[in-house]
């Protein structure tokens, strides 16, 4: 295997081995998040676009050749060149196998490259969604308990002004009624806004829900493609050993 074959491959190795932690289920979304996050990769974002985009043109060069040879290869007649040289008909078959095997080495590569990159994003969304999530969930709990403070204590309030009434029409009673009416219909209007940011939160957090698990689900397809190209990868190696 040539040197350039032989940093593909090293590079596919590396990034089936990053693949594999991201699969490691106890890091999760937030601890990938605050890694992803470090002061190193904010100096390394400006060159990530272009690193990115620059590999991705090298390993689309490197299979476009391999896959020349492997036509050039699959092409060539040699039942005329093995009847007067038995050692050429081996010799081409393995230059056809390595050419093979280079189109394998850079199509795989090329494939993990775009799937880590998505992987990553994916894994951002996820965090991102969670923590929304867990904040509309606090909100709507605080809003809820919020909720029923004031209807206990608009309740209270309806108690006390009804005893109010009942008395004997003093002039005490009439402004102590007029100040629980007050106090009964600011704690109603706060009830009101209590409700609506309630009904709010609940619907925000409906729609995370369901964005969270759009992501779980392109998540897991991600992982499962994966699985399956490694699977193949591993075939393939047996088969070359």
């Amino acid at each position: 295997m040539t040197l350039q074959w032989t940093a593909v491959a090293s590079f596919l190795y590396v990034e089936i081995g990053i693949l594999v932690i991201f699969c490691l289920p106890f890091i999760s979304a937030q601890r990938w998040q605050g890694i992803f996050k470090w002061s190193i990769w904010n100096r390394l974002s400006q060159f990530w676009n272009k690193g990115f985009l620059t590999m991705i043109i090298i390993l689309i060069v490197l299979f476009l050749d391999a896959l020349r040879e492997v036509r050039k290869y699959s092409s060539v007649d040699h039942n005329k060149d093995a009847k007067l040289n038995p050692n050429i008909f081996d010799h081409m078959h393995m230059k056809l196998f390595r050419a093979q095997r280079n189109l394998y080495i850079s199509g795989f590569t090329l494939f993990l490259w775009l799937v880590m990159r998505r992987v990553i994003t994916l894994i951002n969304q996820l965090a991102v969604a969670i923590g929304t999530s867990t904040t509309l969930q606090t909100q709507a709990e605080s809003a809820n308990q919020a909720a029923k403070k004031y209807m206990e204590e608009n309740e209270l309030l309806k108690q006390a002004l009804t005893e109010a009434k009942g008395d004997g029409g003093k002039k005490d009673d009439s402004e102590e009624t007029k100040r629980l009416q007050k106090e009964v219909q600011r704690l109603s209007e706060e009830l009101k806004s209590s409700t609506d940011a309630l009904k709010k939160s609940k619907s925000d957090l409906d729609g995370m829900k369901k964005q969270t698990e759009g992501l779980t689900k392109e998540y897991d397809h991600l992982l499962q493609e994966h699985q399956q190209l490694q699977n193949q990868l591993d075939s393939g190696d047996k088969k070359d050993n």
